[in-house]
């Protein structure tokens, strides 16, 4: 019977409720199954939630199968919650991007607040990874490229529509039957503009300590680069098969984010690239304004990298190319510099000039120094394709910017001109 307390979702709930109301709730949820809620006939159980269950379900109306997030009775109860869900639920439906779970409706039935999503019928990335290392192995960069590329440019697209996901891990990536991630569960999702409502305490800590970010740890402000700290915590794991760091309690695990470097994904998995294991590490740089300051940063690392290893390329031509769907960063509007900006007068960003001349008169093209490998870059690189190392950081507001720009992309003022051969 204890075992069934446990299923609550938190102390404080479970010494409110007794094991026989907990039981009633369990009976309650599987009569669920078989029963409409609204125009959605419940099929099965498919997971547990933080804060709800998800079934497998039927829309009659549409004759096409969903998956349903049902919200628990004593959370309907509390409007707080009820505040939580509505709010999950218009965020989410805002959002259009394939590699973000598409929601299709949400409403009331009966007492049952419910929140209606595309089915997703691949399993999770956390299930992928279980299967690998049951098998003695590690994802293989050349399979986890072309996922964290496609959830890095997700992220971004939600980063600029002003949603940071807060929670980002292996179970909250769903794949679909071609093996495409699709980024779920916006539950703990916070709009970064001013919510009159303050739905939740600015700088709670809120995410799963294994994945979170230092800022996040510490319960101060929280911005898209958490995610993209998130993020590099999932790459981490699927080329090592295990997270950088280890603890049986979450104080021994934010001491680690905050305090302690990681390990170098090299010394855990030798076979890790080491310009794989530089984009990793900017990832989970402890100060997040020495990590990309956007996730379509770190997808063009990757996408960088993947097209420089020859067994990709090979790869790709005998691809069909299913599941790789990237959308350009730039077609989404770059959000508002989430660091202080400099006192100096404030001006429109000047646009990246690349002139381009006659073939006859540039038989030579422009190379550029890595200031830490010295590897020669082509002048469209932003991070060196051989260590992973940004090319040219703004001095003023530390964007990294394309090797070739000459003025910066964020604030417009002149850029050193190192590395320039």
């Amino acid at each position: 019977m204890a075992r069934l307390c446990l299923s609550l979702p938190n102390d404080k709930q479970r010494s409110s409720l007794s094991c026989l109301e907990t039981v009633e709730y369990i009976v309650l949820a599987d009569e669920l199954i078989g029963t409409m809620l609204g125009n959605y006939r419940i099929l099965a159980p498919l997971g547990q939630g933080g804060m709800a269950r998800v079934y497998k379900a039927r829309q009659e109306n549409l004759d096409r199968e969903v998956a349903v997030k049902v919200l628990p009775p004593w959370f309907a109860a509390d409007q707080n919650f009820v505040r939580r869900f509505n709010q999950e639920a218009k965020l989410v439906a805002k959002l259009s991007h394939p590699n973000i779970v598409t929601v299709h409706d949400a409403s009331e039935y009966r007492g049952h607040l419910y929140i209606v999503m595309q089915l997703v019928d691949g399993g999770t990335l956390k299930q992928r990874l279980d299967q690998l290392n049951a098998q003695g192995r590690t994802m293989d960069f050349l399979e986890a490229a072309p996922l964290f590329i496609q959830l890095a440019s997700a992220l971004d697209y939600a980063h600029t529509q002003g949603v940071i996901h807060r929670d980002v891990k292996p179970v909250n990536v769903l794949l679909d039957s071609a093996g495409r991630p699709i980024l779920s569960d916006f539950g703990i999702a916070k709009v970064l503009q001013y919510n009159r409502d303050q739905l939740t305490r600015p700088g709670a800590g809120v995410g799963t300590p294994e994945y979170m970010s230092p800022e996040q740890c510490q319960g101060g402000t929280v911005d898209g680069r958490a995610d993209i700290y998130a993020l590099g915590i999932m790459l981490y794991e699927a080329l090592t098969g295990r997270t950088p760091f280890l603890g049986d309690n979450y104080p021994a695990l934010a001491h680690s984010h905050i305090y302690e470097p990681p390990p170098r994904p090299s010394s855990i998995n030798p076979t890790v690239h080491p310009a794989v294991e530089q984009i990793i590490l900017t990832a989970l740089m402890k100060d997040r304004q020495l990590r990309y300051q956007r996730a379509s940063q770190m997808g063009d690392a990757l996408e960088q990298v993947l097209q420089m290893l020859p067994e990709s390329n090979q790869a790709r031509k005998s691809s069909s190319g299913i599941g790789i769907v990237a959308i350009p960063p730039q077609t989404y509007p770059p959000p508002p510099p989430p660091m202080a900006q400099s006192h100096g007068p404030t001006s429109t960003p000047i646009a990246e000039i690349s002139p381009v001349l006659p073939p006859q008169h540039s038989p030579v093209q422009a190379t550029h120094t890595c200031p830490n490998c010295y590897y020669m870059n082509k002048p469209h690189m932003r991070f060196c394709t051989r260590c992973g190392t940004p090319l040219n950081i703004c001095p003023t507001c530390r964007e990294p910017n394309i090797a070739g720009n000459r003025f910066c992309t964020r604030c417009g003022r002149p850029l050193h001109m190192q590395g320039r051969q």
